[in-house]
């Protein structure tokens, strides 16, 4: 949701009046020698119209739609709490153990981009606020992207960072965890629309196992745009076999569907995040499931805040607005900031009074920087300084 605050504007001191200050007798001054007297009323009419002009100007100027996107700090999420009543964090299949303290993941308010268009009233404001950030809209979504399209993704984006986190925690536990090849999704005149569905694993495509996203695509360029062949496919826990038709792109033969790296979790893990979409919070997330799933609390107890993609390898990706997430995760209480390595050179010279940053590229040292803030053994700690 796209919120915006009023401006308040704030009227210079107004002209003297007509006459001259009194004499020291008490006793007005007349007007000038060779001069005409002053109007009564003239300069509060001029007033006036200044004002209403200014009050025009500024309607104007707050219906301008400019392609600019206006970063501002946004809320920063316990994943170890809840909301609503509801845990944001829930593990079925494995032990849980209590913990306490915070692990926040952080986000950025987004105020512009594809239906959205922000105002000059909005970047003038960004621009004095000291955290917010305006950048042209191009460099934030790719041209043609609908409104529709950027919520989709982001949504995408937020189950794969969920999924991958999980993987990340359990393997840390030292579970087995096997990597599946799925459909992310089925755009609009795909070749094979009304076979495939969101969330399809792919077991064999052709008689060749779907043991990575290379696979199947070397699976597929073996035919023709036009032929048809078996895919097995896992959907509602049972498989069955459906029937792909191929189509052409760029001179390729395609099945038209989307591709994501999946997992065949050995435990069940939600996380209940609302309508937050985007991949920046992989590391906040695995750590809050590795904390859960181990006796004792991680944080022992510290308010820890961060960000970070995680990948499959475990290691931790940079993100955007960096910046006013470091002042959101302050805002609402955090002393220690997990940042990505790679991010530091944004870090430097923008950290607010009374946080500390700390530098992590993977998983084992987000949680050896989070276990030795617990201990306080805060000596240790890397920085982007």
């Amino acid at each position: 949701m796209t919120t915006r605050s009023a401006d308040v504007v704030s009227d210079e001191p107004g002209a003297q009046g007509p006459f001259l200050p009194r004499s020291r007798f008490g006793r007005r001054r007349g007007p000038r020698p060779g001069g005409d007297p002053m109007r009564p009323g003239l300069v509060p009419a001029a007033i006036l119209t200044v004002t209403f002009l200014a009050i025009a100007v500024a309607g104007v100027l707050s219906f301008i739609g400019l392609p600019y996107v206006v970063m501002s700090p946004g809320p920063a999420t316990n994943i170890l709490g809840e909301a609503g009543g509801k845990k944001l964090l829930e593990v079925e299949g494995a032990p849980t153990y209590p913990t306490e303290g915070r692990l926040d993941f952080t986000t950025v308010s987004v105020q512009g981009g594809p239906g959205v268009r922000v105002t000059t009233y909005d970047v003038l404001r960004a621009w004095v606020s000291g955290s917010d950030e305006v950048l042209p809209e191009d460099e934030v979504f790719p041209p043609d992207t609908t409104e529709e399209q950027v919520e989709e993704e982001g949504a995408a984006e937020m189950a794969g960072s969920q999924t991958v986190a999980a993987a990340t925690a359990l393997r840390a536990l030292g579970k087995e965890v096997d990597q599946v090849v799925a459909i992310a999704g089925v755009p609009d005149g795909s070749p094979s629309k009304d076979v495939f569905r969101a969330g399809d694993v792919l077991v064999s495509v052709d008689g060749d196992a779907a043991t990575s996203s290379d696979a199947v695509r070397a699976a597929v360029q073996r035919h023709e745009p036009g032929d048809t062949f078996p895919v097995v496919v896992r959907r509602d826990d049972r498989e069955q076999t459906l029937t792909a038709r191929t189509g052409e792109s760029e001179g390729r033969t395609v099945i038209g569907v989307g591709l994501r790296i999946d997992y065949d979790l050995p435990v069940d893990v939600t996380l209940n995040t609302g309508n937050v979409g985007g991949p920046s919070a992989g590391l906040m997330f695995s750590l809050a499931i590795y904390d859960v799933l181990t006796p004792g609390a991680l944080t022992g107890g510290k308010d820890v805040a961060g960000t970070g993609t995680m990948d499959d390898d475990g290691s931790v990706g940079p993100i955007g607005g960096i910046r006013q997430k470091l002042v959101g995760a302050r805002t609402e209480g955090a002393e220690f900031f997990l940042a990505p390595a790679d991010n530091c050179d944004e870090v430097v010279g923008h950290v607010p009074d009374g946080l500390r940053v700390v530098r992590v590229a993977t998983f084992e040292e987000g949680r050896d920087a989070v276990t030795a803030i617990g201990r306080g053994d805060l000596g240790s700690l890397p920085t982007c300084g």
